[in-house]
Parts: C-alpha cells; sequence; structure tokens
C-alpha cells in the first residue's frame, strides 16, 4: 500500500471509520475470516497467534473465570466499544455482569494484552485508547521480556501509574483485589 502524502490529502480531510458502520460491515461478512480491530476509525490487522500468547490468554482465563464467577465475566478475544471510533478486541476483559446483545461492553474492569509481535502497539496506542475508555487496570504481558507491565488511575489519554512486575511477583486486581495473579503462572514455561 502507498502512503497518502499528507500534502497531497491533509490528515484532516481523511474519514474515519465508526464503529457502527465497521460492525455493519462485520455483520454483512465483508472481512470474512481476516482478523481486524477498529482503532481510532483504521482498520488494523491484527497479529497472528503464537503457541505461547495462546497458552497465556487460555491461563489467565483458566485463573480469573473461577475467581470471578458470579461478579463478573471473563471475555476472551472479543470486542469490546472504546469510543465511536474504535473497537479493539483485547486478549482477556474483565466485564461487568450483562448480556451484551444490544452492543459490545463499553466498559470493563480490567484489560489484558499479551504481547509479543503487537508488544508496541500495546504499550503506545493501547493504553491512549483505554484511559480514554476509563478502564482503571490495563496490563500487558510483554512475552519477550517476561514481564507483566501494570497501567493504573486513568487520566485522559494517559495512565498515571504504570509498574512493572517480573515472574516472581504477583498482581490483585484493582476492582477485585480478592483476585491475585502470579506472573510466572501466566508466563510460558521457559524452554
Amino acid at each position: 500500500m502507498v502512503p497518502i502524502d499528507p500534502e497531497i490529502v491533509p490528515p484532516e480531510s481523511l474519514r474515519p471509520l465508526k464503529r457502527a458502520e465497521y460492525d455493519r460491515l462485520v455483520a454483512m461478512g465483508v472481512f470474512g475470516e481476516e482478523r481486524l480491530e477498529l482503532l481510532y476509525g483504521r482498520l488494523v490487522a491484527m497479529s497472528p497467534q503464537g503457541t505461547a500468547h495462546v497458552y497465556s490468554v487460555r491461563r489467565l482465563n483458566t485463573i480469573l473465570l473461577p475467581l470471578l464467577l458470579g461478579r463478573a465475566q471473563v471475555q476472551i478475544q472479543g470486542p469490546v466499544a472504546a469510543s465511536d471510533e474504535s473497537e479493539p478486541e483485547p486478549d482477556v476483559a474483565v466485564l461487568g455482569l450483562g448480556d451484551f446483545l444490544d452492543d459490545h461492553a463499553s466498559a470493563a474492569h480490567l484489560i489484558v494484552e499479551v504481547a509479543d509481535s503487537s508488544r508496541k502497539r500495546d504499550l503506545s496506542l493501547k493504553p491512549q485508547l483505554y484511559a480514554q475508555m476509563d478502564v482503571p487496570d490495563y496490563w500487558v504481558l510483554d512475552l519477550v521480556r517476561r514481564e507483566l507491565i501494570v497501567h493504573r488511575d486513568p487520566a485522559g489519554d494517559r495512565y498515571r501509574e504504570i509498574r512493572t512486575f517480573g515472574p516472581t511477583d504477583s498482581v490483585a486486581l484493582l476492582e477485585f483485589p480478592d483476585v491475585v495473579v502470579r506472573v510466572a503462572d501466566v508466563l510460558p514455561p521457559q524452554r
């Protein structure tokens, strides 16, 4: 794809895709089996998932689901309604109770992205989006550096508190402090 020269087509003249339009296109099957998410009005291809990525998502689900049963829902790789122009599909989202049949959830207690090839996006673009969504607890499980980066205290388009935890650490969910995740339990074993 050839980049658009901003001197020929100024960025402010580009029209972003709206979430409602994106949802209609998805419902019509326009994208087929493509793995996409809508970020700030643009379609973004999602990275393929390797075995380590899938392992960590599965481990997070196995740990969180029984501890939150009846108090919250654990959604795996499903969309959230972040704004009129963004519908990301985080790896794990801890949502409030509800059926969400009329629209995707627009609030979350916790969002987790598992980062390997998506690391840069998960640590630069996604924190802005989730802070704007007012998600109180955003975690990035960095498979490359084998650490958990926890973002808390959203303010506008950023988080005021960012802490990094290693494999020997444990982290409690902000809104469910009795639910504690050991970082080593969600990282793939080293070979």
